[in-house]
């Protein structure tokens, strides 16, 4: 009976069956070379900046007057997620970041957003629309911070931070990829007049009378041309006028005329002022390692891929290497995409590893090289022919379609094992030649196989339909691994069948490796231990539902324990942190602080490479401000730091030592944010928004308040609050009254102290091809002193030169130094990390309930980056899981069409899904994207094995056998497979559990969930397949007035003892 099967075409045609599998082969290393590599798919929400500069203006002035008018007309633009800003007195500056939905095209987003723009430019204070605005697209993370800085410190921190703009910087812009490259703090040259009050009072001169002076003769004119048409006939010629502009030199510049006098003679400049190429900003000086240093971050565009990116940076930086300056040097200490490259790297060995292991698992169950030579020749197909798959759907090879493949290898193995195994059992029981006995073998498993394609793909392709970034991070996995079980699929029914035809050998009583036959002696109690077991559990309803439920509740209560995250923190091979003072100190106190964090550094140079330090630069905010400084550490290779102790996380934790060692600064050390460009550190941040119209003291004293409750919390190892209103300031108390009555301008006033006190913009001045600022200021020792106001003067309507301070008293106040709003509410910025052993997840639940208790009406808190997107994506999960169950069901209801087997299949869901809870919560791992990715991946493999039981006892028992006996028949048979499969799977997934270096971290919690999941699918679940098989099915016969025909056919002891 057995041969009359007829074989399929493909058995019948062996080269048709390898012409599709080469075919698949080709596609899939071809486009390998085309694929573009990434970390992650396109993950950032797409960002616009809106920048505006307002010298001089306290934060306040910058927030109330330039940043809340542009602020309210951006609000609500086309598909934004978010809005918030930060105003800065320390260069006034203020800087507008709008974030929009995942997907959203960033360039129409620029548009959108320029558009709003121009809208409020008549809103805005002239001194800001002099400045201009800009209003860039990019991503808010740097892809590489560079450095330029000389070995002997022979070129000056203003040559290098031009240099660095003019020849490197807009070199780098013209990348493709690239969205801005810019230095940290405003750097550019400009024409500097350092004032002298003393001597302007001396000659009777105001701030207005120089600023006037210099504007006159420092500007540009366009005289015409002589014989232009319209023209006599007889001319013959057309001539351009010119005529010197803009004056270009510093000689130029002193030798401005400010007055004349009568006997002719002149009072110059350079008589009542210092004039020098200098800096537009002073409040930004940096160093790496200890040498002085220019930095700047390149920034990606968004949706560009970050390493072809890179790699074109680092080319065209290699070119700029060869023409810089004798003695100066270009690096790039941070270069994101080093841990980018080693971390694929070390995901493609554990591919390797995994293929390797299976195949060993392949052969110590089918034992001889024969058989195990099929399955190593059609997992390569599917594998390399997802690839394929990849490119036509415009994905990347990057983490998480690398994990897709790591897990696809125990996935398709098992369809070319279903086939090979069945086939081996035919051959052995029943003695039929490789041909005739793959014919069998494939009329009993090609509805199996397409069951567990379907179903496979009917767990992975809805979880792609999901938005948001969990959906975008879960498509890429689910996609990458739906193709490979199609192709897998595809090779089980054609490659697999003509190989085991063509390979396989009639079997024979040879010798057998003595370690074979004690293995397979071994497996046979195994089996025989195995089926005993099945008929106790099938035979013990009430203990088993017991067990059942039992594991359920193990399951509900697991997964509320177990905490959540987004991904897990990785090691990516640089740190960064900030020191900060108490408000209003200066850069010389900083660096008093930072000299530490210099000197932590060489004592942990085993471990730290470089140290990069921005003085008066806070990266939080992304702001500039004296009483800060911002570092990075750039490390050692990961292959040099293999101990637990020399992990960034462990190297900042040292770090923080130094707050203990001096009291006077507060030194905070950061992990890089696991996905970059999310937020600028790892942890969580968020803003306590104030709605309603109290002071800027009450919005500092409600968050300190909050923050003070959430460290009483166990899940928050610390919490700040980036906002405070204590920075010194003067308030300028002007007698308006008093100004009247004395004939003085109110604009006079404040121009006179702008230009002395601050930096008064006149005009421009044209330098190396580019324009740059004229910018008046006093010199140092006239704006150090609250008495320096005696010797600024102001003219009457009379002529009369006046102190300002016959109109003006000063008085000592407090003040924030940068403002932040929120969604057009001023907020304070919040920032924490979780204590150790808790997770983001349980942090941001901790922060939540803490500011439901402490803020009083009017008051809220809201996340921003990673934290928001973390809080949006949790809200999806359960939705994947129903979502998955409930398309196994429906798939498989169609496949046997019955509503009752699907049931049987799904009831060994529970025990993989706990297993994978068990094994995350006792390695102290979190519930997490990769871990809700190895759950789908259960869902489906623990399926599978039902399937295979599920399916040979429906065969069994329609042959004649009872319900009972059919499953315990089909337990038997499939077990050895079973096992195979599992075991090739959980092996294949080991080298991810136990990986090391670049981004172990992740593929710690995919391994790990899928580890225990399986082990408890396999060793557990189908001891429970046989008996909720025979119960649903009596159950279903009952419903319909049946019982089961063939009751009391067959012997169990018979299967017990086969």
């Amino acid at each position: 009976m057995a041969a009359s099967v007829r074989p399929s075409i493909f058995i019948r045609r062996p080269i048709l069956s390898s012409v599709i599998s080469i075919i698949i082969t080709l596609a899939g290393a071809i486009s390998m070379t085309v694929l573009p590599v990434a970390q992650y798919p396109d993950l950032v929400p797409p960002s616009v900046n809106v920048q505006v500069f307002y010298p001089g203006a306290s934060a306040e002035t910058i927030s109330q007057t330039a940043i809340a008018p542009l602020e309210v007309q951006i609000n609500g633009v086309e598909n934004m997620l978010y809005m918030a800003s930060t105003s800065s007195s320390g260069a006034g500056m203020g800087t507008i970041n709008v974030y929009f939905s995942l997907g959203t095209n960033p360039d129409m987003a620029l548009v959108n957003v320029n558009n709003k723009v121009n809208l409020a430019q008549t809103l805005l204070p002239q001194e800001v629309r002099n400045q201009g605005i800009s209003v860039t697209k990019r991503s808010p993370s740097f892809l590489q911070l560079l450095c330029l800085y000389s070995s002997d410190d022979r070129y000056s921190d203003i040559y290098l931070a031009n240099y660095l703009e003019i020849n490197i910087l807009d070199e780098v812009k013209r990348v493709a990829g690239v969205g801005d490259a810019s230095t940290f703090g405003p750097s550019d040259y400009s024409m500097r007049v350092w004032l002298k009050p003393d001597l302007m009072g001396k000659y009777g001169l105001t701030v207005s009378d120089v600023a006037a002076a210099i504007a006159e003769q420092n500007q540009q004119f366009a005289p015409g041309r002589l014989g232009n048409t319209p023209s006599p006939a007889d001319n013959l010629m057309t001539w351009q006028i010119d005529s010197k502009g803009r004056l270009t030199s510093v000689e130029e510049f002193e030798n401005i005329i400010i007055r004349t006098g009568e006997d002719s003679s002149r009072l110059l400049l350079k008589d009542i002022a210092r004039v020098e190429l200098g800096s537009q900003d002073y409040s930004v000086a940096g160093y790496y390692n200890g040498h002085i240093s220019r930095q700047a971050g390149v920034y990606l565009l968004p949706g560009a891929n970050a390493i072809a990116t890179g790699n074109r940076v680092t080319a065209v930086l290699d070119e700029l290497r060869k023409t810089l300056p004798d003695g100066m040097i270009l690096e790039a200490p941070v270069d994101t995409n080093e841990f980018v490259m080693e971390s694929i790297k070390e995901v493609i060995h554990t591919l390797v590893e995994a293929m390797i292991l299976v195949f060993l698992v392949v052969f110590l169950f089918l034992q001889n090289w024969r058989a195990t030579l099929i399955p190593c020749i059609a997992v390569p197909v599917s594998v390399v022919g997802t690839f394929a798959g990849m490119l036509a759907l415009g994905y990347s090879i990057n983490t998480l379609t690398l994990f897709g493949l790591v897990l696809a290898i125990g996935i398709v193995v098992d369809d070319a094992i279903v086939v090979l195994e069945n086939v081996e059992r035919i051959m052995s029981t029943e003695h039929l030649p490789p041909r005739e006995a793959a014919a069998k073998a494939m009329h009993e498993v090609t509805s199996a196989l397409i069951a567990i394609v379907l179903v496979l793909c009917s767990v992975f392709i809805p979880v792609s339909f999901m938005g948001g970034l969990a959906g975008q991070m879960y498509k890429q996995f689910a996609i990458t691994i739906s193709v490979s079980v199609v192709l897998s699929g595809i090779v089980a029914l054609t490659l697999t069948p003509a190989l085991c035809a063509i390979l396989l050998k009639p079997h024979h009583s040879e010798h057998m490796p003595r370690f074979f036959v004690w293995f397979n002696y071994f497996f046979t109690k195994c089996t025989h231990g195995y089926v005993r077991t099945v008929r106790s559990v099938k035979n013990s309803p009430v203990r088993s539902m017991t067990i059942m439920a039992g594991v359920v509740a193990a399951l509900v209560w697991l997964a509320s324990v177990t905490p959540t995250s987004m991904v897990p923190n990785e090691d990516q091979g640089y740190g960064l942190g900030v020191v900060f003072l108490d408000d209003g100190a200066s850069q010389q106190r900083v660096d008093k602080v930072v000299e530490l964090v210099e000197k932590f550094a060489e004592e942990e140079k085993q471990n730290i490479e470089g140290t990069v330090v921005i003085n008066g630069f806070d990266i939080l905010s992304s702001s500039v401000k004296s009483n800060y400084a911002t570092f990075f550490f750039s490390l050692q290779p990961w292959e040099q730091r293999k101990g637990a102790d020399q992990s960034v996380d462990a190297i900042m934790n040292r770090l923080l030592r130094l707050n203990a060692i001096q009291p006077s600064g507060v030194v905070l050390g950061f992990v890089p944010p696991p996905i970059s460009g999310m937020s600028t550190t790892g942890g969580f941040e968020g803003y306590v928004q104030m709605r309603q119209n109290d002071t800027l003291d009450t919005l500092e004293q409600h968050t300190n308040e909050l923050v003070q409750a959430a460290m009483k919390r166990p899940e928050i190892g610390s919490a700040q609050n980036l906002f405070t209103t204590t920075a010194p300031q003067i308030y300028a108390n002007l007698d308006r009254e008093r100004c009247k009555d004395m004939g003085i301008s109110i604009a006079d006033a404040f121009t006179a102290m702008q230009g002395i006190f601050g930096t008064y913009y006149v005009n421009d001045f044209n330098y190396v091809g580019r324009t740059f600022q004229v910018r008046l200021q006093a010199e140092a020792e006239f704006r150090t002193k609250w008495e320096n106001i005696n010797d600024v003067y102001v003219r009457n309507s009379a002529g009369e030169m006046l102190p300002l301070s016959a109109i003006m008293t000063l008085e000592r106040r407090t003040a924030p130094q940068a403002v932040d709003r929120y969604n057009v509410f001023p907020a304070a910025r919040v920032m924490g990390n979780p204590a150790p052993g808790y997770t983001t997840g349980q942090a941001l639940q901790a922060m939540e309930e803490v500011a439901a208790e402490v803020l009083p009406a009017g008051y809220s808190l809201g996340w921003a980056g990673s934290s928001l997107q973390e809080k949006l994506a949790s809200a999806d999960t359960a939705i994947i899981f129903v979502m998955a169950l409930v398309m196994v069901f429906l798939i498989l209801a169609a496949q046997y069409e019955s509503w009752s087997l699907p049931l049987a299949v799904l009831t060994a869901v529970p025990f993989g899904v706990l297993g994978a809870f068990l094994a995350t919560w006792a390695r102290d791992l979190s519930n997490d994207v990769y871990f809700q990715v190895a759950l789908v991946t259960l869902i489906g493999l623990s399926a599978k094995n039902s399937i295979l039981i599920v399916e040979f006892a429906v065969e069994a028992w329609r042959e004649g056998r009872s319900l009972g006996v059919a499953a315990m028949h089909a337990a038997r048979l499939r077990f050895r497979p079973i096992v195979m499969t599992s075991l090739a799977f959980i092996l294949g997934v080991v080298p991810l559990a136990i990986s090391t270096g670049a981004g172990a971290n992740s593929r710690h919690a995919i391994g790990t969930a899928v580890i225990g999941g399986m082990l408890f699918s396999t060793c557990i679940a189908t001891l429970f397949i046989p008996f909720f098989f025979t119960a649903i099915m009596k159950i279903s016969l009952k419903l319909r007035g049946k019982t089961d025909p063939n009751e009391g056919r067959g012997s169990e002891e018979e299967e017990v003892s086969a």
